[in-house]
């Protein structure tokens, strides 16, 4: 298998050891050093739910072409050392192809792997790490794999120096000589030469980007016009925020570490309640206690960006690992009739459209917007050509002419009211829970109330949402509807199946999950007689939204299970095929 690494359309390498033992940067310098190859690729960090001090590995799949998705297996395993191993077992799919990389020092190969029958090699990482003062084994690893997955030395030497450059000289000069140990003890093994740093694509250092979900994220938060962020830290989002302070600030804008999430939504409402279109970024835990503060934007008609990165739930859940579970909490999870909008990203990539759209939706609607994303996206690194620009940049339509007959939350036909801004003359009003009359004065009247109620209802309903709802590809009378992360998986595995098949199914990703599009979703299933749903939760939760909100056809299959594992291309195709043939 080494000889052809190099050549394969996509090599999956995986990097594990304790906490602190460099895993995932060395991992992040493989991603690096083969985009200098003219290689895509992506990289999944996985660690224990403690965070520090437990487990760690490096996820990798790098090839020539977009990679969105883990595939089914991994071709090669470095286990630095085995501490707690066992625990990544269902993260990491090996069998007897695998090569399995240990350092005889470091103890046995754990059964469950040793049993594959896989190709076993031994490199003794700690032992030529201590020939180089301040040597680590973790980039002895690093030089290795770098070298069976057919990376030149010097595309990883200058990854390095991109990677570590800060730290200083000496450092770069014991990493260095590192990996350049574990590169040569791995040439003896594979006798094909690695690709040029550009390899057959060209030169991809300076054109391609590294980006992870949640940098993206906060790309397109920018770029659609935000300007303040009040959040506090929460795996797996605090990422978001910690590219967006800087940056934020260049841009003139403003970032607020806040003490809780409660204060942090109500710190995001109170700007923009003053002009500034503001977010905040939380995980589950956190857009539970957000709850109440959304429901006062609804109420008030404030436009607010939540991103809510998801992760294994319920409580604490599985704060390292995805799952796509809080769909149910982010639709229904306001108290009162409350109409606002959910929108999920698809991939890394999309992180930026979605993010840039929802400020705009927001924006436009003069309502809070929940942004789904998960642990496996907002935290992945890919390498991905550079992301354009798009034309999203909405301004919420502001009062002009105030005077003693103003009316904040007029009944207009789109059901948007001009909103005056703090220091507009005559445009002082009250922005409260309670409800209100069109004068925005607290009402108890039913009159008001259900007049309050259509019109915070219609402007969600009868927006012009375009084609950007849902992604859409294929055509014939089966189809597959998913969301969110799972969609790049579902993709590939459709690209897997037989011509037959495949030209005979249609591909649908919701970006737009609240509100409900039944006459988009008519159209979309125009002539489709079998449909599978296909999600990454226990209780198939966006299933039961759509038998609630559209009209399915007849034969329906829910294809649903849980995190923390990820679906895998194989297993879905797998599915499909059965299902097709049923």
């Amino acid at each position: 298998m080494s000889d052809q690494a190099g050549n394969k359309d996509s090599i999956s390498i995986a990097l594990v050891g304790k906490g602190g033992a460099g895993v995932i940067t060395a991992g992040q310098i493989l991603l690096t050093a083969a985009a200098r190859c003219g290689r895509y690729g992506l990289m999944i960090p996985a660690v224990g739910p403690q965070i520090r001090g437990g487990e760690s590995a490096a996820l990798l799949r790098l090839g020539k072409s977009p990679i969105n998705c883990l595939d089914d297996r991994f071709d090669v395993l470095v286990g630095i050392n085995w501490q707690h191993a066992e625990r990544f077992r269902s993260d990491i799919p090996l069998d007897a192809d695998s090569i399995i990389v240990t350092d005889p020092s470091g103890g046995a190969v754990p059964d469950f792997i040793a049993d594959l029958g896989a190709d076993i090699q031994e490199l003794e990482m700690q032992a030529l790490a201590e020939t180089v003062s301040g040597g680590r084994p973790s980039m002895v690893a690093l030089g290795y794999v770098a070298r069976l997955a057919g990376i030149t030395d010097s595309a990883v030497l200058q990854a390095i120096e991109k990677t570590l450059g800060r730290k200083g000289r000496d450092v770069l000069s014991v990493s260095n000589e590192c990996v350049r140990l574990g590169y040569g003890r791995a040439a003896l093994l594979n006798e094909a030469e690695p690709e040029a740093a550009g390899g057959a694509t060209g030169d991809a250092s300076n054109s391609r980007w590294l980006i992870s979900g949640n940098h993206a994220a906060g790309l397109g938060a920018l770029r659609g016009g935000i300007r303040f962020a009040a959040a506090y830290p929460i795996t797996p989002a605090t990422e978001i925020l910690e590219w967006l302070a800087p940056r934020l600030s260049d841009a003139g804008g403003t970032l607020l570490q806040a003490e809780d999430e409660l204060a942090s939504i109500n710190m995001a409402i109170g700007a923009s309640y003053g002009g500034i279109p503001s977010l905040t970024a939380t995980s589950g835990p956190g857009l539970s206690l957000m709850i109440e503060g959304l429901g006062l934007a609804v109420g008030a008609e404030i436009p607010v960006v939540v991103i809510n990165v998801m992760r294994g739930g319920p409580s604490t859940g599985i704060p390292t690992k995805p799952e796509q579970s809080d769909f149910d909490a982010a639709v229904y999870g306001l108290h009162g009739d409350a109409p606002h909008l959910v929108v999920a990203a698809n991939s890394v990539t999309d992180c930026v459209y979605t993010t840039q759209w929802a400020v705009h939706l927001a924006e436009a609607t003069q309502a809070p917007i929940i942004v789904l994303s998960d642990q496996f996206i907002g935290q992945a690194s890919a390498v991905v050509d550079p992301i354009p620009a798009i034309n999203f940049l909405a301004k919420r339509k502001l009062a002009e002419i105030m005077n003693e007959d103003f009316e904040r939350y007029a009944i207009t036909a789109d059901g948007i009211s001009p909103m005056p801004l703090p220091g507009m003359p005559g445009g002082q009003y009250t922005a409260d829970g309670l409800e209100h009359s069109a004068k925005a004065k607290p009402s108890g009247l039913a009159d008001d109330h259900v007049a309050q109620l259509d019109k915070r209802a219609r402007k969600i309903a009868e927006f012009d949402y375009g084609q950007h709802w849902a992604e859409i590809q294929g055509d014939g009378e089966l189809a597959v509807l998913t969301w969110g992360s799972t969609t790049s998986t579902v993709r590939e595995a459709i690209g897997r199946l037989p011509a037959e098949l495949s030209a005979n199914l249609k591909l649908i990703s919701l970006r737009l999950l609240l509100p409900a599009q039944p006459r988009k979703m008519a159209d979309a299933l125009g002539g489709v007689e079998r449909l599978m749903v296909i999600e990454q939760n226990h209780s198939g939760q966006l299933y039961r939204f759509l038998r609630a909100w559209y009209d399915l056809p007849a034969d329906v299959e829910s294809l649903h299970r849980p995190g923390p594992s990820v679906f895998r291309p194989g297993e879905i195709a797998a599915a499909l095929r059965d299902w097709a043939h049923q």
